[in-house]
């Protein structure tokens, strides 16, 4: 299984020429992939009106999800904790939750963003940066 982070998915909706959605297409074949509802929570808020917010909320209801477990937020305060301790940052704190989400369901994590390259330096992170190219 693979799991689309956020910053896959903005490069994918905001593509005018086609080449995000083909690489995506390409990179992912057949395989499943899922959501987090991160991802659904910073896409919704990213909307620029009611009716973009509709057409996402829409499109995500149909998305397969990844949900948290009662040891999900502890482990990926560990995650942070751990980066921080070692001088390194990650921007977001929920990038180390949808990290602990792909570790914890055996998936690969597909996304665009470095916090994740950092990530994978401390924990068995399985990520692959997007790349609209192919």
């Amino acid at each position: 299984m693979m799991i689309v982070d956020t910053s896959v998915w903005i490069e994918i909706f905001t593509d005018k020429t086609g080449s995000a959605v083909k690489a995506f297409k390409a990179f992912v074949g057949s395989e499943d992939y899922a959501l987090t509802r991160f991802t659904q929570m910073e896409l919704l808020q990213g909307a620029k009106n009611e009716k973009e917010w509709r057409l996402l909320s829409d499109y995500l209801s149909t998305q397969l999800y990844v949900e948290t477990s009662a040891h999900t937020w502890e482990d990926a305060a560990r995650i942070y904790y751990e980066l921080r301790r070692k001088g390194r940052t990650v921007n977001s704190p929920i990038d180390c939750c949808i990290a602990q989400l792909a570790i914890e369901n055996g998936a690969v994590l597909l996304h665009q963003d470095q916090d994740f390259e950092q990530i994978a330096r401390i924990r068995p992170l399985a990520q692959e940066y997007f790349i609209t190219r192919i």
